[in-house]
């Protein structure tokens, strides 16, 4: 049994007869006419255990856009049902006025709605729904928590997806679309016209122009149909904070947007979430079906706080391509975690595969380099300073062993890797 604010009211009442007629018997007598009234309430409230309470939610909803919880609440007593209904859920489903107030007579229904605004990605659960029937004087209530399970899947953001439009526009230059044509190792012929002032001598073709008595030439255009896939560094590091969100995050903003300007270059993606196993993979999917797989795949995701098994990268790696593909790998530039672990095992990588490493950097780092305004400053300085250039050498090494890096603060790292993803395709390296 549960009182309110009434009867606590009730109770002080119970000042004036005490005052009028000071005796125990006055207090005892007040307090027992109060109990007997809350008892008579819960007697007559209508039990909450013949209330039934069915949840309908979405499948999945994009980090920060709103969605609605519907609860339909179904009084099967033969009571009229005043309550308050409470739709729990964990904090981070972002559940606003999830307390619904219900006066409801016997065998209806109603639909009670909480509205959802998530703050994190990944499964967020319903909690327990907790019906707290009042009786006719609203003195004491009756409570029960009822199961309802419910799970809301809550998506990446993908706010990159607002240099996806910039991006096409220099896709179809390279691909001919927009009447530019590229000519490079390891592109596709495309169609034969006429040479005119500045074309490549090397595209002439010469058996065209000896058959035509006039000088063709051939077009270019870069291949389709290559493998892309993506690596994304689940361990230790990728739990580290830039700013208010965990290090993967923008990791993940990077693999959506180059997944969905690979998906329309032609290409196939694959995606491999690895620490000391696989995590999560998406494979074989194509076209429309292809976003929506990835970003359910990653949205659960979260890192582990152990070592990234590289030399296990590699084997995965190995086992899904037989044949030469960009491989990106979306980890954290750290010196000694690469030093250790990536080092080693990247050459032989290179050599098989076009392989890119993509990192999110710490602006913070950055505003410590600048301070100079007291010796604690100056100390956090030097201390930034030497970070970037350790930072800087391994970069170095990472670049003689054929690796291209992409080291970008949190906001540029998806355009920086998709700029890149598109140098590598003009130039034939795909």
């Amino acid at each position: 049994m549960a009182i309110t604010w009434r009867a606590v009211v009730l109770v002080a009442l119970g000042l004036v007869p005490a005052l009028l007629v000071p005796a125990p018997f006055t207090v005892l007598a007040w307090l027992g006419l109060v109990l007997l009234a809350c008892l008579l309430d819960v007697v007559l409230a209508a039990s909450p255990r013949q209330v039934a309470v069915r949840r309908s939610v979405p499948g999945s909803v994009r980090l920060t856009e709103a969605t609605r919880s519907t609860l339909t609440v179904t009084n099967r007593s033969s009571r009229r049902l005043r309550a308050v209904v409470r739709d729990a859920w964990q904090p981070s489903a972002g559940a606003g006025q999830n307390r619904h107030r219900v006066s409801l007579p016997a065998g209806e229904s109603r639909r009670l709605v909480t509205p959802l605004r998530p703050t994190r990605r990944g499964d967020r659960l319903a909690d327990r729904v907790t019906i707290r029937s009042f009786g006719p004087l609203r003195l004491a209530a009756r409570q029960v928590s009822i199961p309802v399970p419910g799970r809301l899947r809550v998506l990446p953001e993908f706010a990159s997806r607002r240099h996806l439009p910039s991006r096409l526009a220099r896709l179809r230059e390279l691909d001919g679309r927009t009447a530019v044509q590229i000519r490079g190792a390891g592109t596709e012929f495309d169609s034969l016209r006429e040479y005119v002032i500045g074309d490549d001598v090397r595209s002439i073709d010469w058996r065209a122009t000896a058959r035509r008595s006039d000088v063709v030439v051939r077009t270019w255009r870069p291949e389709r149909d290559r493998r892309v896939l993506m690596v994304l560094d689940t361990g230790r590091l990728a739990a580290g904070r830039i700013g208010d969100l965990p290090r993967i995050d923008a990791s993940i903003e990077a693999a959506l947007l180059l997944a969905a300007l690979a998906s329309r270059a032609g290409d196939r993606i694959d995606l491999i979430a690895f620490d000391r196993r696989v995590r999560t993979q998406v494979a074989g999917t194509n076209g429309p079906r292809l976003m929506p797989a990835v970003a359910d795949a990653l949205a659960p995701v979260e890192p582990a706080l152990v070592e990234t098994d590289w030399p296990g990268v590699v084997a995965a790696v190995s086992q899904r391509m037989s044949r030469r593909a960009l491989v990106v790998l979306l980890t954290s530039l750290e010196p000694a975690a690469v030093e250790s672990g990536l080092l080693p095992v990247v050459g032989p990588l290179a050599h098989e595969h076009t392989v890119v490493l993509a990192s999110v950097a710490d602006p913070e780092v950055a505003s410590l380099r600048r301070g100079r305004g007291s010796a604690a400053e100056v100390f956090d300085a030097a201390a930034a300073e030497r970070a970037e250039l350790e930072r800087a050498a391994v970069t170095v090494r990472l670049r003689q062993r054929g690796v291209e890096v992409v080291d970008a603060l949190p906001d540029e790292l998806a355009p920086r890797l998709a700029d890149t993803y598109l140098a590598l395709k003009a130039a034939g390296r795909l």
